[in-house]
């Protein structure tokens, strides 16, 4: 007798289906969207949920209409010239991040094409800082240079606390501690807090020039030193900290002592500019002493954000029990980041820059940032008004040199570091300087006011930040703004005028050559431009 049957899988299918169930009482059965008014449909009328999930949804075009108009009160990332990171990348690279939108970079046997770009880029990253051999160099991507950071400092303390252990020593008392200038970005101070590590900050001053001060470093390094966090480009004035003096100090240091520490280079912004506009400038793994460098491919790497790096000079650097073996997904993976998933698109965008821009497409940029930020600080000190804070546009030395290159001018980031000159503030002591990021930001401008580091807090500074997207033509009416608001504060000078200045902030104030005054006198008709 035969055992064989006929399945019928779209009756088992059919069977298989939840019972049918009394719906939910808050659901009715007319559609959402059946109502007499298109835009917004029911939420043109009534609060969008903000606490809660609704009972029932909306369609996707509406959904879409509703978050695109709440979103609209947001600053325009182009006029965005607080932050370094990125805001703009060609129509091409946009349509390779979006197909690869749903990838996850950590699924490495699913999708070996995304994992062999990341290995392409982790290389390409250790040649450009000159790591003694990219295919012995180890390093991966991150979510920005906060986590890249983390792992830099996580392998400094763990290769610290081998060598106690190997040493006999005690590896809680007194326990580890990383030193850093004062003027650190707070995901360096985050690392030690949230690793347990004492942080050591070292006092900036104006003569060390607002960032850490090798010398005065050496008085905070000890036995239980895992390492120095040494910035390339402060986030405060943009300025470099000297890697090689501190790698010099480090060295003379332990041929006194014996004690071995190392240094782990913050170059956020700055790795991905010195290599480009200043190849000369010593601070990557040329020396020795730099054990592992992180960097944001989403700020000057140009990428769009999601996406930092960090690198060590050689395997040895990175300890093998930060390196976690995963099987998983079919496969055996490693992985020795902080988080598990994370979007392929990102680190596909930075493939993608380095495969269009190439070296010298990198530099063109890196030039043309440091070129328009020379103008602007020119400019503002020019004022009289104004005293610049950042360097990049003074001079090395008197002797005359080629005015495009930026090896004629102090190295550093295309920051502008500003403020009201001690003139200025003498003329005019009843001038906050915190009214002319206000009065900018009503005109578009996003420009931070903010103090300095410990030390230094009684100062404040204005900060702009020259990305690719910040072209002449947008210096220029940068400047002219500011101009025009000074002059106001000077001319108008009260506690309260500022209040009044910020009602024409968006006035026109000229068509084409025509004055004020030039046209006929208005009728009463509603005038506005429809």
């Amino acid at each position: 007798m035969s055992l064989t049957k006929h399945i019928n899988p779209d009756r088992l299918i059919h069977e298989s289906k939840d019972k049918k169930t009394h719906p939910h009482r808050f659901l009715d059965t007319a559609s959402v969207n059946a109502l007499p008014h298109p835009y917004g449909a029911r939420y043109g009328t009534e609060p969008l949920p903000k606490f809660h999930i609704p009972a029932k949804g909306t369609n996707a075009e509406t959904a879409y209409q509703l978050i695109h108009d709440a979103l609209s009160t947001d600053g325009h990332p182009t006029l965005n010239l607080a932050s370094f990171v990125q805001t703009w990348m060609p129509e091409p690279a946009n349509k390779l991040m979006m197909e690869n939108m749903s990838k996850n970079l950590i699924d490495q046997d699913e999708y070996p094409a995304t994992q062999l770009i990341h290995t392409r880029c982790v290389s390409i990253l250790a040649d450009l800082w000159h790591a003694p051999s990219s295919k012995q160099a180890i390093g991966t991507a991150t979510t920005g240079s906060s986590e890249a950071i983390q792992l830099g400092g996580l392998a400094m303390k763990r290769i610290w606390q081998e060598h106690r252990k190997a040493a006999g020593k005690s590896i809680h008392e007194p326990g580890p501690n990383i030193v850093m200038g004062a003027n650190a970005q707070v995901a360096l101070e985050k690392f030690a807090r949230y690793f347990e590590v004492e942080c050591r900050l070292v006092p900036v001053s104006v003569e060390s020039k607002y960032r850490l001060d090798p010398k005065k470093a050496m008085e905070y390094v000890d036995e239980n030193t895992i390492g120095v966090y040494v910035i390339l480009g402060s986030t405060y004035t943009g300025h470099y900290e000297p890697v090689k003096e501190m790698a010099d100090l480090l060295d003379e240091y332990e041929r006194r002592t014996g004690h071995s520490v190392p240094i782990h280079v913050d170059g956020a912004s700055g790795a991905f500019v010195a290599p480009f506009a200043q190849p000369k400038l010593l601070w990557d793994f040329k020396i020795p002493r730099v054990v592992s460098i992180n960097t944001s491919g989403h700020k000057f790497g140009l990428a769009y954000v999601g996406v930092g790096w960090v690198v060590w000079r050689s395997k040895e650097y990175l300890p093998k029990d930060l390196i976690f073996e995963l099987h998983y997904l079919g496969s055996v993976e490693y992985s020795f980041s902080l988080n598990f998933s994370r979007p392929a698109a990102p680190i596909i965008a930075q493939y993608f820059n380095f495969l269009h821009l190439g070296f010298e497409g990198y530099r063109a940029v890196a030039l043309d940032d440091l070129k328009n930020a020379r103008i602007l600080s020119r400019a503002l000190e020019r004022t009289g008004w104004y005293t610049v804070l950042s360097d990049i546009h003074r001079p090395k030395s008197d002797s005359t040199l080629d005015e495009e290159s930026p090896e004629t001018y102090t190295d550093g980031l295309p920051v502008v570091a500003f403020r009201f000159s001690d003139s200025f503030q003498e003329q005019h002591p009843e001038i906050e300087q915190r009214w002319i990021q206000t009065l900018l930001r009503a005109k578009g401008w996003i420009v931070p006011n903010y103090e300095l580091p410990p030390n230094l807090e009684t100062v404040q500074i204005l900060r702009v930040v020259v990305r690719e997207t910040c072209t002449q033509e947008l210096v220029d009416r940068l400047f002219a703004d500011i101009v025009e608001l000074t002059e106001d504060l000077i001319n108008r000078a009260s506690s309260a005028h500022a209040l009044d200045i910020l009602g024409k902030a968006h006035r026109q104030t000229s068509v084409g050559q025509l004055d004020s005054g030039s046209g006929s006198q208005p009728s009463g008709t509603y005038s506005k431009p429809c």
